[in-house]
């Protein structure tokens, strides 16, 4: 992703913040995905190798070429993962998405997670996907769709800080409800064999330990994005602060509902 279309920032505190997400979110994201049958995997938007760690981990046969538009996210990607680039199992490159140095029917498989939701095109990127993929190889594509956000009790500050969230993303060419157009935008782009699922995140009192983890999770990456939307002045510091305070009553409420419900597809190369 480019410098200019990520609303989180690049700095230290986010990168490790990207891990903790990857590894959080690990159970829900990867619960129906399947590699068994890929080889050689192109991950798009591989960012610091928090997904790329997790995938080795979990397809240990794995071969991973992860690319991404930040050579600053790239580079920490290369130390953390530096045994895998030595062991052959990793190669992380700088590059445009939309137009890569790969030639055609390169890879048996692909990966998106929390990337297409960034780029001004992500149609562009899905058409380049498909170029370098062989037939019949499976692309796995993870986004968010951010109407589907649902918090009780009523957290009016935390509403509207949601809907600057959005509006920043797409003033920066992003697309925060993007999940629920992958399945036109894989059509278009010509694959095949399109499924779409969501993937649902509803925590109220019949979990209360794992709901009130994943309202701490929450309450973080929303204030990944308070620098950008502060000198946008699209919230003030008082905004932030009262979030931050309902966000903390939801997490201790014993009535409290957190729904969210992002979308992931599954497809074939033609």
């Amino acid at each position: 992703m480019s410098r200019k279309g990520y609303l989180h920032g690049f700095s230290n505190k986010e990168q490790q913040r990207l891990y903790t997400q990857a590894g959080f979110l690990e159970p829900w994201i990867y619960e129906n995905i399947e590699f068994k049958r890929v080889t050689n995997l192109l991950e798009v938007g591989c960012g610091v190798g928090a997904q790329t760690s997790i995938l080795l981990k979990r397809f240990p046969h794995l071969n991973i070429t992860g690319i991404d538009a930040s050579a600053k996210q790239v580079a920490q990607g290369r130390r953390f993962l530096a045994r895998e680039i030595r062991a052959g199992r990793v190669d992380l490159r700088c590059e445009d998405a939309s137009k890569t140095k790969f030639g055609d029917a390169t890879f048996d498989g692909a990966f998106f997670c929390w990337i297409l939701e960034h780029v001004p095109d992500p149609l562009a990127i899905l058409k380049e996907t498909l170029r370098v993929l062989k037939p019949g190889a499976v692309v796995y594509c993870t986004e968010v769709h951010n109407a589907s956000l649902f918090l009780e009790p009523y957290s009016p500050a935390t509403l509207k800080y949601w809907f600057e969230f959005n509006e920043q993303q797409m003033k920066m060419k992003g697309d925060p409800f993007v999940g629920a157009k992958l399945g036109n935008l894989l059509l278009k782009a010509g694959f095949q064999n399109i499924r779409t699922e969501m993937v649902e995140f509803h925590f109220d009192s019949r979990a209360p330990k794992q709901r009130a983890e994943f309202i701490r999770y929450w309450t973080e990456l929303l204030l990944s994005g308070a620098p950008s939307l502060l000198r946008s002045k699209r919230v003030t510091k008082d905004l932030v602060k009262e979030m931050t305070r309902e966000l903390a009553t939801v997490g201790r409420s014993q009535e409290s509902v957190f729904y969210y419900r992002p979308m992931q597809a599954r497809a074939e190369a033609l």
